[in-house]
């Protein structure tokens, strides 16, 4: 679906930041709604789903445990 995300788990991405993070939330909101840019009526719901995405993956960036790389829950994403 979303090819231009890049994975951002251990070991593909031994550091993610925050805009890292952003960035594939924002690439997969524009990609689920259509738009790039969203107009100004559908701007907030637009900006909550990327916080949403945001959100939902520094969580899950932070429970994966990944064998063999000495990486543990709480060790992700910063």
């Amino acid at each position: 679906m979303c090819r231009s995300i890049k994975t951002l788990r251990a070991p593909a991405m031994p550091v993610v930041t925050d805009e890292d993070i952003h960035a594939a939330a924002l690439q997969y909101v524009r990609k689920v709604s259509g738009f790039r840019a969203p107009a100004a009526h559908n701007r907030a719901v637009f900006d909550e789903a990327v916080a949403a995405v945001e959100a939902a993956t520094g969580r899950l960036l932070e429970g994966l445990e990944i064998r063999g790389s000495g990486r543990s829950p709480g060790s992700g994403a910063s």
